[in-house]
């Protein structure tokens, strides 16, 4: 029997990439998992499949939630097939760059309504069918604490992540609810396959562990935040990065 056996779990943005790591890993720890994805329903099925060869249960679910009207059906999916949610893995996002001269208010509003106030939103509604014991992960970033000029709005989204992290996790520990925030480094994924080309090597030399981070790496430490081993932990960001600094 799975750590997590009969646990039901959320992730955010799970179609591919650190999400669909992931959702592997809590489904093979035990839990039911629900992939969502706001685009590619061929990328959700396809990480659904792995799951199920692997002896798991998953479905996927339509919803982008940057749009708050999508968010409560989301939530509801789960409570609807396995009638609980316990996990919510808050991974959903947007990156892109953007230099002070070349950000606009709507690549601001871009980042903000689905990193901040689609986090927030979705970790609301989720809260409301929660019950002791529950854990909510916010997948942060590095850049949150040691932020680079090119990137000013995803280093400020993931900044307040961080800070929502905290808030949330003293309004609900009283609830016996946990909020855990989980900061990777840089990881290879098919997103920043492209973007992050030849890149490597610059990351590794800021690595003390001297290598490029996986999504397994990240999946490993939402695993134990969401474990009983991590009973005791609430309200705070785990660094899961290798020991760099951006």
């Amino acid at each position: 029997m799975g750590k997590l056996e009969g646990k039901v779990a959320i992730v955010t943005g799970s179609s591919k990439g650190i999400g669909a790591g992931i959702a592997e890993r809590l489904a093979a720890d035990g839990a039911k998992v629900i992939i969502n994805y706001s685009r590619s329903v061929a990328d959700a099925n396809r990480v659904v499949e792995r799951i199920i060869d692997a002896g798991g249960e998953a479905f996927a679910f339509k919803a982008d939630i940057s749009h708050p009207a999508e968010i409560g059906p989301l939530i509801d999916s789960a409570v609807k097939a396995f009638g609980r949610l316990d996990i919510l893995v808050n991974n959903a996002g947007i990156y892109k760059p953007d230099s002070l001269d070349e950000l606009s208010a709507d690549s601001f509003d871009e980042h903000f309504n689905l990193n901040v106030r689609g986090l927030l939103l979705t970790t609301q509604a989720a809260a409301r069918v929660m019950d002791a014991g529950s854990v909510i992960v916010n997948i942060s970033s590095g850049l949150a604490r040691s932020p680079y000029p090119q990137v000013h709005v995803y280093c400020a989204t993931k900044g307040a992540v961080n800070t929502l992290t905290r808030s949330l996790g003293m309004e609900l520990g009283p609830r016996g609810i946990r909020v855990v925030g989980i900061a990777p480094g840089f990881v290879h994924t098919e997103g920043n396959a492209e973007s992050a080309r030849g890149m490597d090597e610059f990351f590794i030399a800021k690595t003390p562990l001297g290598r490029v981070g996986k999504p397994e790496d990240i999946a490993a430490a939402v695993a134990y935040a969401v474990s009983e081993d991590a009973g005791w932990v609430t309200g705070t960001t785990l660094d899961v990065a290798g020991g760099m600094t951006f």
